[in-house]
């Protein structure tokens, strides 16, 4: 009995430890360069910090337009510790949303990550749906911000007169992307990705009828 007592002691915070995202054990942990990958870790091996230097710490791939010249009149760039040396460790990544008028993002979610975006230019619709499939939306103007948590499903479009850009903060390295198109219908399915497309329009349009808005689920898109 007392050797059980003692175990149980002992387990529950090994369990713990093993469960919770782990500190950095130094300052700094910038990306190694790699060729083959022949051992897979949970990350990216650190340069010897001899060789570490402030261009690590810095990125320029977000300061240009993505091409927006899509389906969808939309770009996402996404910045992870794979390029940005800097950002390896620290369980963060950025990106840089471009929407031409009446451009959109399609309903997506990140399984590792919530995340917050900031409207640089241009109005925006969001909204993200909980498990209860309650949407929660904003009309966005210049400057302000809004937070996704972790795992939800969740879209934006352009509703203004004029191209946007939104940057966002991802609270991991390696967010993870899971498309509703993807994993609802194929690719390819024309019919059922404009019908798609019909129900967001719609539900951005129905933002300021809020008893309306309310109705519009996840299993509407």
């Amino acid at each position: 009995m007392k050797f059980t007592l003692f175990f149980c002691i002992f387990l529950c915070p090994c369990i713990t430890i093993c469960l919770a995202d782990s500190d950095n054990l130094q300052d700094t942990c910038p990306t190694a360069t790699i060729g083959m990958q022949t051992v897979f870790i949970n990350g990216f091996p650190c340069k010897n910090p001899n060789s570490v230097v402030a261009s690590d710490f810095k990125s320029s791939k977000l300061s240009h337009p993505g091409d927006t010249g899509t389906f969808f009149r939309s770009s996402l760039t996404l910045d992870m510790a794979a390029d940005f040396p800097g950002l390896n460790t620290l369980g963060l990544s950025i990106a840089r949303t471009d929407l031409e008028v009446e451009g959109l993002t399609m309903p997506h979610s990140h399984p590792r990550a919530s995340e917050i975006f900031f409207v640089s230019t241009g109005v925006v619709f969001a909204g993200f749906f909980d498990t209860q499939s309650k949407l929660f939306s904003k009309i966005l103007k210049p400057g302000e911000v809004f937070v996704v948590p972790q795992g939800l499903l969740h879209f934006f479009i352009n509703t203004g007169d004029e191209a946007a850009v939104i940057f966002s903060v991802l609270n991991s390295q390696n967010p993870g992307v899971v498309k509703i198109s993807g994993a609802s219908f194929e690719p390819d399915d024309e019919e059922m990705v404009d019908k798609l497309v019909r129900k967001i329009k719609s539900a951005a349009a129905l933002e300021g009828k809020a008893s309306s808005i309310q109705n519009v689920t996840p299993t509407d898109f």
